[in-house]
């Protein structure tokens, strides 16, 4: 599945969901789902900055792709991070790079986020980023 095609089926998740009272469970549900962070983890280095609350991210390279797992201490926030997790893990550097991550937008998700929040989002796609950005240098190092 491409990204786009991920991002098409949050919009589509979403777009059943009228009020944000259902989508924020939807969030937290999200973030219940999102598989354990094994505890070697949750260390200083994978702590995303500029979130409010605690978000560890790692990232693994496997076979030309980036694998990602995540965990947060809040729940609204581990379902956030859970979905950037399902649009783009899986997928290589280049076509992370190269995302454009319409979907936020079309959900309402960053004009129903506190600017705490928002920031923290912007924070995750940016981390997510900064691997991309890292491996596939690595990537054009090994060429």
């Amino acid at each position: 599945m491409t990204i786009n095609e991920a991002q098409d089926e949050v919009i589509e998740e979403f777009s059943d969901l009228t009020d944000w009272m259902d989508k924020y469970q939807m969030l937290i549900d999200l973030g219940n789902d999102l598989d354990e962070l094994d505890a070697k983890y949750k260390n200083d280095s994978n702590l995303i900055d500029g979130c409010q609350s605690r978000v560890w991210l790692q990232c693994d390279y496997v076979d030309g792709k980036l694998i990602f797992t995540a965990d947060s201490d809040a729940l609204i926030t581990k379902g956030i991070i859970a979905l950037l997790i399902q649009v783009l893990s899986g997928h290589t550097p280049q076509e992370i790079l190269d995302a454009d991550l319409y979907f936020i937008d079309k959900i309402g998700l960053r004009q129903h986020l506190s600017p705490t929040r928002s920031n923290g989002l912007l924070s995750m796609v940016k981390q997510i980023k900064n691997y991309a950005i890292a491996y596939k240098a690595k990537e054009d190092a090994g060429n």
